[in-house]
């Protein structure tokens, strides 16, 4: 059997956990919100409209925060469309997913949602077709408590209360050339600095997001975040990431290793970021908010003719996951906790039947796929500190990243309980690796608490409406919970090939 070590240190610490590395994103896009998170007519529907089965699943999904309303949604979005009277309400073309927007779900709804679902919003505001005076006017409606035309309009639909949403996107993917509204760098720059400051002025303290590049394989990757944070350093808190990930050609050594990229791609724009700070003289930090993020079979959704007829709620890029794509999942959330110094904010995309871990059959079930658990369970676990975490193990050859390890891994510490988890993937695709944890820095004997496995014999093998269970965490052979670390202060657990696992450990 092919073996691993990792030492782990309380002193080693890379940042707090921080809640909003467990965000989500609920687009008006597919069957996202119609069908998925508000379907009237089904028979859990509370007396809002909303599932009350994909509200509970969300819960146990642990989301902590939303971005809403988009994606490449929001660049043609008219937010006051979904305010008032549902009656009212226009019907409008959404050019980005060329469908039907109804507007019987806006902001003021969503909000009641998020609520029940106890979640925080990232709002997304308008600057493809919009600018400065609709972000500001937005704002109005949604956060100025009373005495002025827009806030009171909110109050008179119900919300006697401003929502007091904290952070705000800027826009979304304006690097892209299918984003209606397009822009260069110099052009989006220059727009999100006025925006930013406009919007702080009338309310210094929002945490705000420029849009950063649509995926590190753009062509302006790098000085599209040089150029618009030239204009926006000062004004703005974040830059975006959005990075998505699919197997191609069969080549799953490949697939497994994509986290690889994700470091790559989340340290090459901290560089950057910091680099412009230096020229400007900052002593700011900007951080980063990987907002969109994923397994997405992308190829198949470029390669499919494009809807022949404008619907409400058709069904777009619903990806059934499978084996693997959970474990490159949870793979990509140990990449996302190690980088909890400069990674603040993180939104897996989506929530409901769009390359989500929640589907849902209209009038019927819902369900987990198997992206659902690594998620559920880091959300979970992940408390207190990030640890440093570095894996001694084998290494193999990815045609698309080169040299990579076969073992990743990342550990949380809570100085509060003293408990320990480890979160680690095996990307062996023939072989269980034998894990050694060195605890001894710890100083006490540590408990597990609880070992669970994300594997299958069939790494293809994917959840259904059907067989909803078919795909789960189970616990973790050869390590029977209330085993104690041993004597050298360490314990050894197998991890199946091509699997996900997570490791809670207590004070004995």
């Amino acid at each position: 059997m092919l073996r691993a070590r990792v030492a782990l240190n309380p002193a080693a610490v890379v940042a707090p956990v921080n809640r909003r590395t467990f965000g989500s994103f609920v687009e008006h896009m597919g069957r996202c919100v119609y069908t998925g998170i508000y379907e009237p007519g089904h028979p859990s529907a509370d007396e809002d409209g909303f599932r009350a089965d994909v509200l509970a699943l969300a819960r146990e999904l642990g989301v902590t925060m939303v971005r809403y309303p988009g994606g490449n949604f929001v660049s043609g979005y008219r937010w006051e469309d979904g305010i008032g009277p549902a009656e009212k309400r226009p019907r409008r073309r959404d050019l980005a997913w060329r469908s039907i927007e109804t507007n019987q779900v806006g902001i003021d709804e969503f909000a009641k949602w998020a609520e029940k679902a106890g979640v925080e919003i990232m709002y997304a505001v308008n600057l493809g077709t919009r600018g400065v005076q609709e972000a500001l006017d937005v704002h109005e409606y949604l956060n100025h408590p009373e005495g002025t035309e827009l806030s009171e309009r909110r109050r008179a639909n119900g919300a006697e209360k401003p929502y007091g949403i904290k952070i705000w996107c800027l826009g979304n993917e304006l690097d892209g050339p299918w984003q209606t509204g397009h822009k260069t760098a110099g052009e989006y720059g220059l727009l999100a600095a006025a925006t930013a400051r406009a919007l702080k002025s009338a309310e210094p303290d929002l945490e705000l997001v420029a849009c950063g590049s649509s995926s590190s394989s753009m062509p302006t990757f790098g000085s599209w975040e040089s150029t618009v944070l030239e204009h926006a350093y000062e004004a703005v808190d974040y830059v975006s990431c959005h990075a998505y990930y699919e197997e191609y050609d069969g080549d799953l050594g490949s697939f497994l290793a994509c986290a690889t990229d994700m470091d790559h791609f989340v340290s090459s724009i901290v560089a950057t970021a910091d680099a412009v700070g230096a020229r400007l003289k900052s002593k700011k930090k900007i951080n980063i908010s990987f907002d969109e993020w994923n397994v997405w079979y992308l190829s198949r959704f470029q390669d499919a003719p494009p809807p022949s007829e404008w619907e409400v709620a058709p069904r777009v890029i619903e990806d059934r996951y499978n084996v693997a794509d959970a474990v490159v999942v949870g793979n990509l959330l140990i990449s996302l906790l190690r980088h909890s110094d400069r990674v603040t904010a993180a939104c897996q995309a989506q929530l409901v039947n769009v390359i989500a871990p929640i589907m849902t059959e209209p009038g019927g079930p819902a369900w987990r796929q198997t992206v659902f658990h690594p998620f559920a369970r880091t959300a979970a676990l992940a408390k207190g500190d990030v640890l440093e975490t570095r894996v001694d193990c084998p290494t193999y050859e990815t045609a698309r990243y080169g040299e990579a390890a076969l073992i990743d891994a990342v550990a949380t510490h809570d100085p509060a309980t003293g408990g320990v988890t480890l979160f680690v993937v095996n990307r062996d695709q023939e072989n269980p690796v034998e894990l050694t944890v060195d605890l001894s820095a710890f100083g006490a004997d540590l408990s597990v608490a609880e070992s669970v496995t994300l594997t299958d014999d069939d790494v293809r093998a994917t959840n259904t409406k059907d067989d909803p269970e078919r795909v789960t965490l189970r616990p973790t052979t050869q390590i029977p919970t209330g085993a104690i670390t041993t004597g050298d202060g360490s314990v050894t657990i197998a991890l199946p090939r091509v699997s996900w696992t997570a490791l809670r450990l207590t004070p004995a």
